[in-house]
């Protein structure tokens, strides 16, 4: 598909197939539930709804049917203020939908029946998909569900992750290994290989075990995975490591203001710094009449370059001390209705993190709280906490952030009755 125009730049593109999701009523088997609620489920669109919902310019791009549930995909994520101007519409397939139990996935006694097989989503391609729309990001997001879906699928991935100089935007890829999605393939060395190409990895500790076989924690993790940026070990309730590349590391490293200009891959690999001794991920773009990017999370999006070329002034970015190691944050203790979502919340979370220019730290407990927000509601996605709730507790010093207890509508209280500090 080509673009029959100018394409607006956008903080970050989310591309990958979404399905209308079918919510049981009541605990049971499938075969025993009469009734089901609707909604939308997708680790893409999640990740746009969630970035869009926290103040970000988002565009989620896909392919879903010509049929209702095509529409309702649509309107759903372009209700939380995701553009949605490059998801096709294929009149020969379907859109995906499907149904699932009340229990949680980690259960034996839950139940999920899928209908994606030959999907409008599974025919996306470099043919089918419009790439100056895929492009135009600051952080174009990935998953290795994409992957799976179809031959075509895995070369359109291939060909987004593949290097391109100073013209490829940040990728970000979350894993996201499903291994019922792969049948008879490989799919644990296609998703090394894609992971190994990205700038920014998701990865769960127990996924990456269950795809490689990888044992011994994070820092194993990353001798597996040394070539990304930026990789972030999920350790579900424990908490999540980040580790930076030392070339990341390097400084004082001039790099265009994110907010401001073009920021891509390189100048990620070349500028971005550890966080934890005062080290910013990047400087957020001055506001006219003053103002903090915490205040004003309408203006920090991103414009595109300058038509004469001109470029922005350089941020000299502070050389922080070498954690071999890793940055672990420990997770808040949190009430859990329910699972599902949980990972892709955490990812939004992590790049607002990055496009606000937080201290890795913050961004770290940034995904947690997005995480929280997905692991107190029932549905696949969840609004995130509003922009001054996470400002407060995110710059929580470390005793009081380890008593921090999260429960249901815990997002919605004005005070904080919800947090419930641990005895």
């Amino acid at each position: 598909m080509k673009a029959t125009g100018a394409v607006d730049a956008v903080d970050v593109v989310a591309l990958g197939e979404s399905m209308v999701t079918f919510l049981p009523t009541r605990p049971g088997r499938l075969a025993d539930v009469p009734s089901f609620d609707r909604a939308i489920g997708g680790a893409e669109s999640n990740v746009a709804c969630a970035l869009a919902a926290a103040g970000h310019a988002v565009r989620w791009v896909s392919r879903v049917g010509a049929d209702g549930f095509g529409d309702h995909l649509r309107e759903t994520v372009a209700s939380y203020g995701v553009d949605v101007s490059a998801v096709g519409r294929d009149p020969a397939r379907p859109t995906g939908v499907y149904f699932r139990t009340a229990g949680d996935r980690a259960t034996d006694a839950h139940e999920v029946a899928y209908y994606r097989a030959g999907s409008a989503a599974s025919a996306m391609s470099a043919a089918t998909v419009d790439l100056a729309a895929v492009r135009a990001g600051r952080i174009l997001h990935l998953s290795g569900i994409t992957a799976a879906l179809s031959e075509g699928c895995l070369e359109l991935l291939r060909e987004l992750t593949a290097p391109a100089g100073g013209g490829r935007p940040v990728v970000s890829f979350d894993v996201n290994y499903r291994a019922g999605l792969w049948g008879s393939r490989d799919g644990s060395q296609i998703l090394l290989e894609l992971a190994r190409r990205a700038d920014v990895v998701f990865v769960g500790e127990d996924e990456a075990e269950q795809a490689w076989g990888v044992t011994g924690g994070p820092s194993a993790i990353r001798e597996v995975l040394p070539e990304p940026a930026v990789l972030v070990v999920k350790q579900a309730a424990k908490g999540a490591t980040a580790f930076v590349s030392p070339a990341a590391r390097r400084g004082p490293a001039q790099f265009p203001a994110p907010l401001t200009g073009r920021f891509t891959a390189p100048q990620l690999r070349a500028g971005m710094p550890q966080g934890g001794t005062g080290g910013r991920w990047g400087s957020p773009r001055p506001k006219a009449g003053g103002g903090t990017p915490q205040a004003r999370a309408s203006e920090t999006h991103l414009r595109p370059a300058p038509a004469d070329g001109t470029r922005p002034a350089p941020v000299s970015v502070p050389t922080p001390l070498p954690h071999p190691t890793g940055t672990f944050e420990p997770a808040p203790a949190v009430d859990v209705v329910a699972n599902v979502g949980a990972g892709d919340a955490f990812a939004a979370g992590f790049l607002s993190g990055m496009l606000r220019g937080l201290p890795l730290t913050r961004t770290l407990r940034l995904g947690h709280l997005f995480a929280a927000a997905a692991l107190t509601t029932p549905a696949d996605l969840a609004p995130p906490p509003a922009r001054d709730t996470t400002d407060r507790l995110t710059a929580l010093d470390a005793g009081a952030w380890g008593r921090l207890r999260l429960g249901p509508g815990w997002t919605e209280a004005d005070a904080a009755e919800e947090e419930v500090p641990s005895p």
